[in-house]
């Protein structure tokens, strides 16, 4: 295996599931999904990926996708049970999420977490050229900094948190808090989508630890752990380009007609996930239909849910509560040909997405919690018209930049349906003055300049932010370096 100067290590490869017989490798795409995220800048850098390939058994033997050499990681059906559907996405990802679902503690589940941990850890090792960077990504392998630190301590390691990062009341109850805390902290940087979640970080160190915190720094153990907010976004010219093809504008012709040429249609575009806040938006969007603030001659709600662990159980009763909903509300107030929603459980292409996003009148974001949410910003990238409406949690990362959007509480069901109705009814001039300011925000802080943004603060030369892709730059400030 030939080494490189950037390795990124992240549970998943960058692969479609259904790859193609011959062997060729396409980006794995997904709303909101890493893969998405990471595509733009890496796909033309000089990099190596270091993940699991999706399947059980042997790793396979993959081909390069462009400059990007694949490292896939081999898991067992036991250790996809124990280690990504269990301590991943049973225990934490519930409990980073406000603990909306119980999360689940199972110390079989931590025993083969770590072992899959050990075995990242030692690819990354392996494929890293001396003094190399090594970007580890989320929270399915939140003790790689560590053990890579303990492998190779040469090389310098940065880890992101792309999901939210708890308050100390809730990670206290992890039975294995201090060693996922020292994993973590093996990093010389440690980024996050928002700075509350580096404060949260700070105070568990000085509490479990017995850390000293300065600004953005963490001392402990004889180190300095920098620390910092790196709002992750989306390539926006990649939206753009893609928004303008004639097929997308054809399609969104299409799904006009289809869906009602003189309907308002509602939008939400997810993945089949309890933190999403479908089940909510569901109960929002009947009330006003009940109480005849809404008709189904007027408006349409189309809510794509993409499937998601599906072998998790908590995620199967969450599809059949939704698909029950979705039936009673068609049942109750649909007409023949006129459902009150089209529900769509299936993946989506890019293009596709595109054009649905072009589609809308109202795009409604409302997780109960997330670390940021990047379909709200691919959204805003797609409406080159600037017409539209965001309606969008307070409690997505994306909210504290997208502040033009109709920002809303969607625990509060009275006031989510209050501004479904004003987004419904705003003027074309007030929605094109917000849509124009979240545009600008979203092409002046890209993909680009995340990344541009966190391998500068990792380095501090600037030397891995020149082995990106030179397309659209934006520069963040140095707050958070």
């Amino acid at each position: 295996m030939r080494q490189s100067s950037l390795v990124v290590v992240a549970n998943r490869l960058p692969l479609d599931d259904n790859a193609a017989p011959d062997g060729a490798c396409e980006w794995r795409r997904s709303p909101g999904g890493l893969a998405s995220a990471l595509h733009a800048i890496l796909e033309g850098t000089p990099a190596t990926w270091v993940g699991w390939g999706g399947g059980v058994g042997g790793a396979p033997i993959l081909p390069d996708i462009g400059t990007l050499r694949l490292r896939p990681i081999a898991l067992t059906e036991e250790e996809l049970r124990g280690y990504y559907e269990g301590f991943a996405n049973s225990t934490l990802w519930p409990l980073y999420h406000d603990a909306v679902e119980q999360p689940v503690f199972d110390r079989g589940w931590w025993e083969t977490y770590r072992a899959v941990n050990h075995r990242f850890a030692e690819a990354a090792a392996e494929v890293a050229e001396p003094g190399a960077a090594v970007w580890v990504q989320d929270y399915h392998l939140q003790l790689v900094p560590q053990l890579l630190r303990e492998l190779r301590p040469d090389v310098l390691i940065g880890f992101f948190m792309h999901v939210p990062f708890p308050p100390p009341e809730l990670f206290m109850q992890l039975p294995r808090r201090v060693e996922l805390l020292r994993g973590m902290l093996g990093a010389d940087l440690v980024g996050f989508q928002r700075e509350q979640a580096a404060h949260n970080l700070a105070q568990l160190a000085v509490k479990l630890l017995d850390a000293e915190y300065t600004a953005h720094s963490i001392r402990v153990d004889g180190r300095v752990v920098r620390t910092g907010a790196f709002p992750v976004s989306i390539d926006v010219a990649e939206m753009e380009s893609l928004s303008a093809r004639p097929y997308v504008r054809n399609q969104v012709a299409k799904l006009r007609h289809d869906l009602g040429v003189h309907k308002k249609v509602l939008l939400s575009v997810d993945r089949l996930d309890y933190t999403k806040g479908i089940e909510h938006r569901l109960t929002a969007y009947n009330e006003l239909l009940r109480d005849g603030r809404l008709k189904v001659r007027d408006t349409v709600m189309v809510q794509v849910a993409v499937p998601s662990r599906e072998r998790v159980e908590s995620y199967r009763g969450l599809k059949d509560r939704i698909e029950g909903e979705v039936g009673r509300i068609n049942g109750e107030y649909g007409r023949v040909g006129e459902p009150a929603i089209h529900y769509l459980n299936q993946p989506f292409d890019r293009a596709d997405l595109a054009a649905l996003y072009q589609t809308a009148d109202v795009m409604v974001v409302t997780p109960l919690r997330d670390g940021m949410n990047l379909v709200a910003k691919e959204f805003v990238a797609a409406r080159s018209d600037d017409a539209g409406a965001l309606v969008l949690s307070e409690f997505a990362g994306a909210a504290a930049e997208l502040e033009d959007a109709f920002l809303v509480n969607p625990h509060d069901l009275d006031g989510l349906k209050e501004t479904l109705l004003r987004a419904l009814d705003a003027k074309p001039a007030d929605l094109a003055r917000r849509m124009s300011a979240m545009r600008a925000h979203i092409t002046y802080h890209d993909i680009h300049a995340w990344a541009r943004a966190y391998l500068t603060a990792l380095d501090h030369t600037g030397r891995l932010a020149r082995t990106l892709p030179r397309q659209r730059v934006a520069a963040y400030s140095d707050r958070h370096r």
